[in-house]
């Protein structure tokens, strides 16, 4: 496998302006709620990866060089269905303030534009019901196999996502030996198993390698209490120590999404307190 990088042309305003033309049709309208982190002083922007031959976009941000030389520790953040847009792009530039180097692929493009699908039905059809679990851990494979040749210090390793991304930082956490922490924002914990995703956290628990902070919503239909109850009950119940030591904070009167400022059920409160627990985890367990 190959995990070169070629960096895309262009300014960060072009970037910028590309990806919040996507991101209002994408993600829902911009609420005045919108957090903007400035790219000053951090490199940041897209880059592609090669991964066995395929052009993979990844929006990378860290410390600029003013800010020193030396390993960063690496965060691999794993978007919403919606894709790369500008609010994860935010969202890692959020992490390389804080001193990480963060990379979040675009995981869906093979399948499809997760950006051009008119509605969320659509966009699930079309493109992320055909997405393989296999084929999004070996793209965070070549994400985190890049980030060790380009400033990432290998042995300071988490991974964090929302919805569709913190379902699959449960899978990574139990995937890749080198991952030390792992922060899940209101990932889906139980479901069917079929060809395209054979396995899903419940069924990861003994093979987690890395602790998981589960940061979950308790008013969300989509994903019942009573899957997050399940879920603490598997971890608690397992003989792993990664799974022994992982935990839960249920935010009682937040939504799905709570996190995303860009959202109707944007929760302040809620995604402050989450920011700020993920940040301590990570340090917690040797990540920062």
């Amino acid at each position: 496998m190959s995990n070169d990088a070629r960096e895309q042309t262009g300014s960060n305003d072009q970037r910028r302006a590309m990806v919040m033309g996507a991101f209002a049709a994408a993600a829902l309208p911009v609420a005045a709620s919108t957090i903007a982190t400035p790219d000053e002083g951090l490199t940041a922007g897209e880059i592609t990866l090669d991964v066995n031959g395929f052009a993979l976009p990844v929006y990378r941000a860290m410390p600029g060089r003013s800010q020193g030389k030396g390993k960063r520790p690496v965060v691999l953040l794993v978007s919403e269905i919606f894709g790369v847009h500008e609010h994860i792009a935010d969202v890692a530039r959020r992490f390389a303030r804080a001193g990480y180097l963060c990379l979040a692929p675009e995981l869906f493009v093979r399948q499809g534009n997760a950006k051009a699908q008119p509605d969320i039905p659509t966009l699930v059809r079309e493109v992320i019901s055909k997405v393989p679990d296999a084929q999004v851990l070996a793209d965070l494979d070549a994400c985190a196999a890049w980030a060790t040749k380009n400033g990432g210090d290998p042995k300071k390793l988490a991974v964090t996502g929302f919805c569709y991304g913190g379902r699959t930082t449960w899978l990574y956490a139990a995937h890749n030996p080198a991952v030390k922490a792992g922060v899940a924002w209101y990932g889906r914990l139980v479901g069917t198993s079929s060809a395209l995703t054979p396995r899903h956290p419940i069924d990861v628990v003994s093979q987690l390698k890395a602790p998981v902070l589960g940061l979950y919503a308790g008013d969300d239909p989509g994903i019942p209490n009573n899957t997050v109850a399940q879920m603490q009950n598997a971890l608690a119940a397992s003989p792993n120590p990664a799974a022994r030591h992982s935990d839960f904070v249920l935010y009682r009167n937040a939504k799905h999404g709570f996190h995303a400022d860009y959202r109707p059920m944007y929760d302040e409160a809620a995604a402050k307190d989450g920011w700020a627990r993920c940040l301590a985890w990570f340090k917690r367990h040797g990540v920062a």
